[in-house]
């Protein structure tokens, strides 16, 4: 029981950081100022992309413990590698976005971070 709520309290949170990500996408371009159509279709591209993978992780270990319970062979496989993705983007984010005066971003890599350890 422990680990079902575990997991989906960790799915829960991936979901929530997901959306909480995507949805100040406008204000988080424009504070990049001036910049080209191109570059800025790509800010945003690329930001939720990454709104939407949280969402997706969260959604697919949900789905998956909801399902398939917690204790099987294929349900221990998209835990560990939705746990290794989120610590990979927890990385990422760490070596660039966290370095920012954003408070939001800095916290990002600790979130992903903490849900992975829900999810392994």
């Amino acid at each position: 029981m422990t680990a079902y709520i575990m997991l989906c309290s960790g799915s829960l949170m991936s979901i929530f950081w997901g959306v909480a990500h995507i949805i100040p996408t406008k204000p988080v371009v424009k504070g990049f100022g001036k910049i080209s159509e191109d570059n800025r279709r790509i800010i945003q591209m690329e930001w939720i992309a990454e709104g939407l993978t949280l969402c997706f992780l969260g959604a697919l270990v949900l789905l998956i413990t909801i399902t398939a319970g917690a204790a099987n062979t294929v349900s221990f496989l998209v835990y560990r590698a939705s746990a290794a993705m989120l610590l990979v983007m927890a990385g990422l984010t760490a070596v660039t976005g966290a370095r920012t005066a954003l408070i939001p971003i800095k916290i990002c890599p600790v979130v992903k971070v903490v849900i992975a350890g829900l999810f392994f």
